[in-house]
């Protein structure tokens, strides 16, 4: 299963998520609730980049070689970019898919935050 496969399921699960690719960034895709990206990523789903709480995003950057900063100034609100193998295994998806979860859940209206933070046992 190719890395866009197992993103795009891992985003399916979300309430009211979508797929939008977009045409002047070379058809790159962003995951969507609401109009508010959650995941920004290249058409391979081997670069991507996510929102987490600032004090997670200087946790991740600081321990994981695999991620830094997010450019354009986003790294300053807590987004990085992560570089994904093709081949990651079970352990770095359980990883990304946590992180898929919580940058929906910190841009997704309270009402669809809620329920995936209830489903993951966060409130």
């Amino acid at each position: 299963m190719s890395n866009m496969d197992r993103l795009e399921r891992i985003a399916a699960e979300l309430p009211e998520a979508e797929r939008v690719d977009i045409e002047q960034w070379g058809d790159h895709p962003t995951f969507r609730v609401r109009g508010k990206n959650f995941v920004f990523c290249d058409g391979e789903a081997q670069h991507l980049s996510l929102k987490l709480t600032r004090e997670e995003a200087a946790a991740v950057v600081a321990t994981d070689p695999d991620a830094e900063a997010a450019g354009y100034g986003l790294g300053r609100h807590g987004w990085i970019a992560v570089t994904l193998a093709p081949d990651a295994d079970a352990e770095r998806w359980q990883q990304v898919t946590e992180w898929v979860r919580t940058s929906y859940a910190l841009v997704a209206p309270k009402k669809l935050a809620r329920v995936v933070l209830e489903e993951d046992g966060t409130l």
